[in-house]
């Protein structure tokens, strides 16, 4: 067994979602056990079930998907490959896109979709309610309190236990929290892209977890470096910044390959220097 195989999840530490679910804070994201242009059946989805399972082998407990990934593949792969679902595992899902092909995602923020949306998903995943359930996008056509007001709804219909938010800004943040309590934010955010780093700080000072999406980039001197002192991959030190950036972020790194896999969490395992930090932050 290789050193990256080696390490759990739990390496990583732990978080709390909504104060009352607490997950090793090393996430898997489950959009790339789809088809290219996240569109279709994967290649192979025996290889895609094996992904999810070995996963959680890991101790990975905190799944994040989308019922937009395929569309609808990913949350069916999940149910055949886990469930019945392990007790302490959390199932993240989102609804707001749409697909019309390949590489393409629509926004549709009314609230007739998204409950169509959550109610798909429910199905999906055989669950009775999704445990945090994310406005995946802002919808400009339409208002963006009559959208949260679909999963307000849904909420005290007790179909979501927690509400997050999606590619969104300060302001939309802070109208949401107006309206219901919010405990996730996931927007892009890697070595490379910075732009939500304001809500990466919003986050920690709210004790809201920040999902970083697309969270492996970057290749800079710094990061070789560190990787050949901690005898590590680029893509882990990337991880491992990330661990380090805030208590409050939770990665969601996501691959359709086990071996990608088991070297994602191999992250968990690697505490980075505060010079190092600070050299690859830049």
């Amino acid at each position: 067994m290789s050193e990256s195989t080696a390490i759990h999840a739990s390496a990583a530490g732990t978080i709390d979602v909504g104060g009352d679910l607490t997950v090793n804070r090393l996430g898997f994201g489950a959009m790339r056990i789809t088809g290219a242009g996240i569109w279709g059946d994967p290649p192979d989805r025996e290889v895609a079930k094996a992904v999810l399972r070995r996963a959680v082998e890991l101790g990975v407990n905190f799944v994040d998907t989308a019922d937009s990934y395929g569309p609808n593949v990913s949350e069916e792969l999940i149910a055949e490959a886990l469930y019945p679902y392990p007790e302490d595992l959390v199932i993240a899902t989102k609804g707001g896109l749409t697909r019309t092909g390949p590489g393409v995602w629509p926004r549709n923020g009314s609230p007739e979709h998204l409950t169509k949306a959550l109610d798909g998903s429910l199905k999906r995943l055989k669950l009775e309610q999704i445990p945090l359930y994310q406005f995946h996008a802002p919808d400009p056509a339409v208002p963006f309190e009559e959208s949260l007001g679909a999963l307000i709804e849904a909420k005290a219909q007790g179909k979501i236990r927690h509400i997050g938010l999606s590619n969104v800004d300060e302001t939309q943040i802070a109208i949401a929290q107006g309206l219901t309590p919010v405990v996730s934010v996931q927007n892009r955010y890697n070595v490379d892209d910075r732009t939500s780093e304001t809500i990466v700080d919003l986050s920690e000072q709210e004790q809201l977890v920040f999902l970083p999406w697309a969270p492996i980039s970057a290749d800079s001197p710094a990061i070789k470096e560190a990787a050949v002192n901690h005898g590590a991959t680029p893509r882990q030190i990337v991880l491992a910044w990330l661990l380090a950036r805030s208590p409050q972020i939770l990665p969601i790194p996501g691959t359709g390959s086990v071996a990608h896999l088991e070297e994602n969490i191999g992250a968990a395992g690697i505490t980075l220097t505060p010079a190092e930090v600070a050299a690859i932050t830049g």
